[in-house]
């Protein structure tokens, strides 16, 4: 009650200084006020974003330069690695700006834009994880008819669907920020626009916000998860018929790095979500966060890279062109 109360009050001092000056920026908190850590943080930080920007990249070159990945599922990780590249620039080379100028500050348009951004990649990696889902799915369980399934007018047009996908999601979430006009506070308690600590600095909550938080969250969370589990139930179903065990082994290979990069991804962001619900601390969710829009960009090279034998060898003729 007495935090209802402090929120309320909070919202009426908000209403009256928008009356005379309008809204023009918020404030984000970061991961630390410790102005001892900001070296370290900045340090950490940057070698991670270069180690994901120099990983993605080398798969990008290693898949468009070797005519054997020029496969569906090569094709789909190569837009991958870039969506990858895209999602963790958004969140990153912000907050490394921030420590070294000792700044918190990002204008609202910044801050709708940047959310905008995220949203539009994180969700093309969920879209491209399902298509990679599927495609193993055709691979394994429709050998003969995978050409002229998986042709390239077919994947071309998955990544183009999910990336219309993606930008709508982020457009609307930016048009649900719009229709905010009063703030329980200006602080963002994390170190970028995260759209549902955005969206939870309104004092009004609408039908209309909720009615599309749970469609979408439907739509680009409920519905991939479903469609990956469908997939591998079917390719377990018809690897476990298998007779022969070399078979089998090759069968579960090609599926064991997307399997990883699934599980790690979908895993990080709930156990955001979980950690954002429990916790009572404001940068709780924040420190958390950094798994998904970090930590996952930057292992998928190498889980894509260790695991798989035919992105080894093409890695390895990038160093060594003569190489067989």
């Amino acid at each position: 009650m007495t935090q209802e109360r402090s929120i309320s009050t909070q919202c009426l001092i908000n209403i009256r200084l928008k009356n005379e000056t309008r809204i023009s920026e918020f404030y984000l908190l970061g991961l630390s006020d410790d102005p001892e850590l900001q070296p370290t943080l900045f340090g950490l930080f940057l070698s991670m974003y270069l180690i994901t920007v120099l990983g993605n990249l080398l798969i990008i070159v290693a898949v468009t330069t070797d005519p054997h990945l020029h496969t569906p599922m090569y094709f789909f990780l190569s837009i991958l690695s870039w969506s990858d590249i895209c999602f963790t620039s958004t969140t990153v080379p912000k907050m490394l700006v921030d420590i070294q100028t000792h700044s918190r500050a990002i204008s609202f348009a910044g801050c709708l834009t940047q959310m905008s951004v995220f949203l539009i990649f994180g969700c093309m990696d969920v879209m491209l994880l399902t298509a990679m889902a599927y495609d193993r799915f055709v691979a394994i369980c429709h050998p003969l008819n995978y050409p002229l399934i998986m042709n390239p007018h077919l994947c071309v047009s998955l990544v183009l669907l999910s990336l219309f996908a993606s930008f709508l999601e982020g457009e609307v979430h930016v048009w649900m920020a719009l229709q905010m006009t009063d703030f329980k506070e200006l602080e963002i308690p994390s170190f970028f626009c995260d759209p549902s600590q955005v969206l939870g600095l309104s004092c009004k909550v609408t039908f209309t916000n909720d009615f599309f938080k749970y469609i979408f969250g439907t739509i680009y969370g409920f519905l991939p998860i479903l469609g990956i589990l469908f997939s591998y139930y079917k390719i377990i179903s018809s690897v476990l018929r298998m007779s022969s065990s070399s078979g089998k082994s090759k069968a579960f290979s090609t599926c064991g790095s997307h399997l990883s990069v699934v599980c790690l991804f979908f895993g990080t962001a709930l156990g955001v979500y979980f950690e954002s619900a429990a916790s009572h601390s404001p940068r709780g969710s924040s420190v958390s966060s950094v798994m998904y829009t970090v930590v996952t960009p930057l292992l998928n090279p190498f889980i894509y890279s260790l695991r798989n034998r035919d992105l080894k060898r093409a890695l390895s003729r990038l160093y060594k062109p003569g190489a067989d």
